[in-house]
């Protein structure tokens, strides 16, 4: 016996399908699934064998792919052109080996009962962890709870390499308090990340990589993040690995983490939890910077924070920025080097020095702290910069030509 599950939202092939379905013998319309979330959520009972259901559903993706099969389920997808080069790659893309015409729909019968013959589906092997590619590096900015200022160190950090030449992305990838275009004074109605997660769910994200970002100078672009925190359920598991991978292809990625570690899953739907983002994120990165407040509530999240890290990301070394460093916590950068000291292998320590007044500056205009006069605040970032990504030479000044409204090109 052959169950299947059906989406198809009033489609034209659909009276068709289930009639040639419902007539076969040893087929099974289990249930005419409302959406894909419905489509996901029954598979996960373990009775179907296979799904038929249109490509271009909405939220059929590889994560959804991923959850069928999980559950032994055999997507067959539904296409108006299966021949379109288009049509073809977005099924490889996602994991789905078979498709069917709309106009050849009478042939359905015969591909779902051989799908339904294929041998079991075998356990997913585990991934092959990322290679950097030529374009430039994925360097992730994280911290712990309390605002240890991840935004102000990603964003300085990356205008200090674009002002060396270097083309440089900036994501916020952080589901809990998103604030890059805030931070730069970009006014605009689309998020970045979003369009990202449905041109990567629909295969198209490589061809309009640029229509996902905003430039900000004359090598630094964004990605702006989530409008509202809620919506982070949209962003479906593998975007941020697919939007790095892309911008990596391009260039230099900088990203701006949440501060959670917490794994979640959210079964129904089979929706990736909340921290996926961060946790992707750190997953990619080919360095990892780790920002902590000197005051001594800061060191001790930093310190529980580095532990928490370290059942993420290993035992690979990472690089710590000890920010707000002032003269009234009675601290030398020794004492504090002893602190941070032994909680993880560090590849670098680096000190950031309280600057309220460049801070509030660049804020209050929405610039970088590249665009603005000479600080202790931006000579920090900049030491910081060609520790990460040596040889490099400065070379523009502070005035960064802007281009806050348009594209990138």
């Amino acid at each position: 016996m052959v169950c299947v599950l059906m989406v198809a939202s009033g489609a034209a092939w659909e009276s068709t399908a289930l009639g040639l379905l419902t007539g076969t013998r040893g087929v099974v319309v289990l249930k005419r699934c409302v959406d894909v979330n419905d489509l996901l959520a029954t598979a996960a009972l373990g009775q179907a064998d296979v799904a038929v259901l249109a490509l271009e559903s909405h939220g059929f993706d590889a994560a959804a792919v991923e959850h069928l099969r999980r559950h032994g389920v055999r997507p067959v997808a539904v296409t108006p052109e299966p021949e379109a080069e288009q049509a073809r790659a977005r099924a490889a893309r996602i994991g789905v080996p078979a498709l069917v015409a709309e106009t050849a729909i009478d042939h359905l019968r015969d591909v779902v009962l051989d799908q339904a013959d294929l041998p079991a589906l075998p356990e997913a092997d585990d991934p092959d962890p990322p290679v950097a590619a030529e374009g430039g590096r994925v360097i992730a900015v994280w911290g712990p709870a309390g605002a240890p200022g991840r935004t102000t160190v990603a964003l300085g950090l990356a205008a200090e390499l674009a002002a060396r030449g270097a083309p440089t992305l900036v994501v916020d990838a952080d589901p809990h308090a998103p604030s890059v275009a805030q931070h730069l004074g970009v006014l605009d109605e689309v998020s970045g990340l979003l369009a990202a997660a449905r041109l990567s769910a629909s295969g198209e994200l490589d061809g309009r990589f640029a229509s996902v970002q905003r430039a900000v100078g004359d090598h630094l672009t964004i990605v702006t993040g989530l409008p509202r925190p809620d919506r982070w359920v949209e962003v479906r598991s593998g975007t941020i690995e697919h939007l790095l991978e892309v911008g990596r292809a391009a260039g230099n990625v900088v990203v701006d983490t949440g501060f959670s570690l917490e794994l979640e899953r959210v079964e129904l739907g089979s929706l990736p939890g909340r921290n996926s983002m961060t946790l992707a994120a750190l997953d990619v990165a080919d360095e990892v910077v780790v920002v902590g407040s000197a005051d001594p509530v800061g060191l001790s999240r930093l310190a529980r924070g580095l532990l928490e890290l370290r059942d993420v990301i290993g035992a690979a070394p990472v690089r710590v920025v000890v920010n707000r460093m002032r003269p009234s916590l009675g601290w030398s950068e020794r004492d504090v080097a002893g602190m941070v000291d032994g909680f993880t292998q560090l590849r670098g320590l680096h000190f950031v020095p309280e600057d309220r007044l460049a801070a509030d500056r660049a804020l209050m205009a929405g610039r970088s702290l590249t665009e603005g006069a000479e600080s202790g605040l931006r000579r920090a970032l900049a030491e910081l910069a060609d520790q990460v990504l040596p040889g490099l030479a400065l070379t523009s000044g502070p005035g960064v030509r802007r281009r806050r409204a348009g594209r990138a090109r």
